[in-house]
């Protein structure tokens, strides 16, 4: 490899600096982690459970006041929807006990009563893609397993939600892609699994050809960020992972889900093409409901960053909502 290239920066921002020969340099305030358990200001009870040994894999679960007051009484539990939630970071930074994504996850599983389980995937570029893709399919398909009693004495797994932030979006519209294809195991006996909704919040697309309204210097760093952590993408940034509306790309129509909401922010560079991406699928002929939610004023991932603006409350009401059937 050219000695100079070490030099060259694929994507430099607050988060990280990565190079085009694979190196990085990330913040060491995006790779701080908090300790699962009680949290005394939502009530909600949380536990890391490892996956997969050989890859590391693991979940951080989330049980709400309700179903731990039905198990603190040994009473027969309401089943409550299981929420699979994808962190965001870039595919580079972040985890599931990222104390933004904590926090979030926490106050989501409080005000909508779910149980939750964060994923907790590898990161690039030392795991390269698609291993973050492996680990949250392999993930999700846990989830509805019931291999813990969290998740099989109170998740309902007729109701599973998908929902994921940035770079979490986009493995969320991936997931909702292989569960539309392959649906998701059944075990004998026991209620099929069903994704009823999936929630897209500022999610990362983008492809070779830059949209009008994309600023330019965004849109080469992004591509070239693509190119480094999955250098064996099928035709680069219009490999359907990161370009759902791509020549030979799955038809948006099999989505998983019959409800859809996608969010983005007036600011965020990525937006215009997640309002793309949700018109696509409405205009698929997929038989579902799909939505579209922009906050005004703010950028990229402001709900997690600054949780309590009331911006960001407002879009916690929309998502709640939204899980809701509202």
């Amino acid at each position: 490899m050219d000695s100079g290239r070490s030099s060259e920066i694929a994507f430099d921002c607050s988060s990280f600096r990565l190079y085009m020969d694979g190196r990085v340099e990330r913040n060491a305030h995006r790779m701080e982690t908090m300790s699962a358990g009680f949290d005394p200001d939502t009530s909600v009870a949380s536990k890391d459970v490892v996956i997969d040994a050989a890859t590391g894999a693991k979940v951080r679960l989330y049980l709400p006041p309700a179903a731990q007051a039905a198990a603190a009484a040994a009473t027969t539990p309401k089943k409550l929807p299981i929420l699979v939630f994808f962190h965001g970071g870039y595919f580079i930074v972040g985890s599931s006990a990222e104390p933004m994504y904590h926090r979030y996850v926490n106050s989501l599983v409080a005000r909508s009563g779910a149980v939750a389980v964060s994923v907790e995937y590898r990161l690039a570029p030392e795991h390269r893609l698609p291993a973050a893709y492996d680990d949250s399919w392999a993930a999700l398909r846990w989830a509805v397993s019931g291999a813990d009693p969290w998740l099989a004495d109170h998740g309902d797994l007729g109701r599973v939600f998908l929902v994921g932030v940035s770079a979490g979006g986009n493995i969320v519209h991936n997931m909702a892609v292989a569960v539309g294809a392959e649906g998701l195991p059944a075990a004998a006996g026991v209620q099929p699994p069903r994704v009823e909704a999936v929630v897209e919040l500022h999610p990362s697309f983008s492809g070779q050809r830059k949209m009008e309204v994309e600023d330019e210097a965004f849109f080469r760093a992004n591509n070239n960020r693509w190119a480094v952590i999955f250098p064996g993408a099928r035709g680069g940034v219009e490999d359907p992972r990161i370009n759902p509306t791509a020549d030979g790309a799955p038809s948006l129509a099999e989505l998983a889900g019959r409800r859809l909401l996608v969010c983005t922010a007036s600011e965020d560079p990525r937006g215009a093409r997640a309002k793309a991406y949700c018109d696509a699928v409405r205009a698929s002929g997929w038989q579902g409901k799909a939505e579209w939610f922009e906050s005004e004023g703010v950028g990229h991932g402001f709900f997690v960053l600054e949780p309590g603006s009331r911006t960001a409350a407002a879009l916690m009401d929309r998502v709640v909502a939204f899980l809701a059937g509202h």
